[in-house]
């Protein structure tokens, strides 16, 4: 962290995904803030995420949630689609930082802010891994609502990911609306039934 700058950590969630939108939140944190069991997203039981969720929503000096969806991903690629979703999570903060911590090692500068990339940074920075939790969650909230609608794609579980249910599921019923058309599942070119 910088002495005296808002600094505000950015992170995505879904990126990898075949289904559903990519998410990326800006959060930042008071310098003093501290919770023993923040760290990145993957790493935390989905209790655990919750439970952070409540605290970094509550203690933060402001936070933003921004999503990209599929057919937007499909039309400019998953990087841009994930870089996208962080310019609209920082400019949806209620104060614009002077700073931005962005997780991995590619981004494209928003309106001038300086910023600095950090491969795995959700483990390093408490405000990149704060913006984890927020996209992983959002994420999993929005999925969990998709399921509803389509429930054979076990989506409640998977999230998206390519997991071997979710691939017997797009063999079986074949891509849907929120399925990325542009990512290969298996090498099997799969029909969009509906």
């Amino acid at each position: 962290m910088i002495k005296g700058v808002l600094e505000a950590g950015c992170d995505e969630a879904g990126r990898g995904c075949l289904a559903g939108p990519v998410f990326a939140a800006a959060v930042a944190l008071p310098a003093d803030f501290h919770h023993p069991l923040l760290n990145d997203s993957k790493k935390i039981n989905e209790k655990t995420r919750y439970e952070l969720r409540t605290c970094i929503e509550r203690e933060a000096l402001t936070w933003a949630v921004a999503k990209i969806d599929p057919e937007e991903i499909d039309s400019i690629n998953i990087l841009n689609a994930s870089i996208k979703a962080m310019h609209l999570a920082v400019a949806a903060l209620q104060e614009s930082p002077q700073h931005l911590l962005i997780d991995g090692n590619r981004f494209k500068s928003y309106k001038k802010i300086p910023h600095t990339t950090v491969v795995k940074g959700d483990a390093v920075f408490a405000s990149i891994a704060a913006a984890s939790i927020l996209a992983k969650t959002y994420r999993d909230d929005y999925l969990l609502k998709l399921d509803q609608q389509f429930p054979f794609y076990n989506w409640k579980r998977n999230k998206g990911y390519a997991t071997r249910d979710h691939v017997s599921a797009i063999s079986q019923f074949g891509r849907c609306i929120h399925h990325r058309k542009t990512f290969i599942v298996r090498s099997i070119d799969i029909p969009r039934l509906f």
